[in-house]
């Protein structure tokens, strides 16, 4: 038989290791409980940082932007390519008159021939950067009728066409002109347009001297009378065409104003020279002695200011040498002006 109290003792031992084994049951489960919280804590942020990543691109991102250069409306090509350089400037030994216009506008020197010498023309064109292909359009469309009735003509051929220029780094520039203006003509007609193309390029001083071409071919000997051009020709190459007394600043039909501004070039004896500004019915107003930097066969510079007092309207600027041998007046250049307001 059992004893009682053994029995007793006994249900406790079992209890107890029931107690013990409940717990070892709840402490394990709740150790499993951490660990795969813990486990788990890394796929919940990469979820998150997914999530946000996800909300981010529904919205519209703004990427950077590279600058674009809208392409510039272009102009009509003009048959010419000109250094960047070639501005619509002029050096002070080659100044040109101040022409009224606007700031969009830009005056340029054009060369005719006026009594078998070489002339200034004004050209008021809209701005440009082709400057050197503007003036040569101009001057391959020959004077106006008002610069005809003061005696200037062409020497170049109707239809010649300019076909491009293009500017060295040495200050050279080649025109490239049609063969037309090759055509007709003696020597003097020649010489005439080959002075009038290098005085209307060598303006900007970007250009120094020119290399003509025909057609695309460099042209070595011009023309039927075999003018030679074994070098880039240059104003001082046409001496025998260029006026004993040549105004490069005041041309036919410019508006004036006081006071005057005359600059050019001059071969005088002693390189004495004078200046005169005359009213529509004649009368001398002004009559100045006028001096070159040289003179008695070398070519000077001058650049002198003449104040007068006129009347608005028709005017005359004259220049002249007075003969060494009689006093008569010799060289003598006439550019019909008006007075402007």
């Amino acid at each position: 038989m059992i004893d009682p109290r053994r029995k007793t003792s006994h249900w406790r031992v079992l209890m107890v290791f029931g107690v013990v084994l409940l717990l070892g049951s709840l402490l394990a489960a709740c150790g499993s409980d951490g660990d795969e919280a813990t486990a788990t804590s890394p796929i919940a942020t990469s979820t998150t940082a997914a999530a946000a990543t996800e909300d981010s691109t529904d919205e519209p991102t703004e990427e950077p932007t590279e600058a674009v250069e809208e392409p510039a409306t272009e102009a009509p090509e003009e048959p010419t390519s000109t250094s960047p350089a070639a501005e619509a400037t002029v050096p002070s030994s080659q100044p040109t008159a101040t022409v009224a216009g606007s700031a969009d506008m830009l005056t340029l020197s054009i060369y005719f021939m006026r009594d078998e010498k070489v002339s200034l023309a004004h050209r008021t064109v809209p701005h440009t950067l082709q400057v050197a292909g503007a003036a040569m359009q101009e001057l391959l469309t020959g004077p106006s009728a008002e610069e005809q009735a003061a005696g200037m003509t062409t020497s170049i051929p109707d239809g010649t066409r300019l076909l491009g220029i293009t500017i060295s780094d040495d200050n050279i520039a080649t025109v490239d002109l049609s063969g037309e203006f090759e055509s007709g003509g003696g020597s003097l007609s020649m010489t005439a347009r080959l002075a009038q193309v290098t005085y209307t390029l060598t303006q900007f001083p970007t250009i120094e001297s020119v290399v003509f071409s025909l057609d695309g071919e460099p042209v070595d000997v011009f023309g039927g009378e075999g003018i030679v051009l074994d070098h880039p020709a240059a104003r001082a190459d046409f001496e025998n065409l260029t006026p004993a007394i040549f105004v490069d600043t005041v041309a036919i039909g410019d508006r004036i104003t006081s006071p005057l501004r005359l600059a050019g070039t001059a071969n005088t004896f002693e390189a004495a020279f004078q200046i005169q500004v005359r009213a529509a019915d004649g009368t001398v107003v002004v009559d100045q002695a006028a001096m070159a930097t040289s003179g008695t066969g070398t070519r000077g510079t001058f650049d002198i200011s003449v104040p007068f007092d006129l009347s608005p309207g028709p005017a005359t600027v004259v220049v002249l040498e007075y003969s060494a041998k009689d006093g008569s007046p010799i060289n003598v250049v006439e550019i019909p002006v008006i007075v402007a307001e």
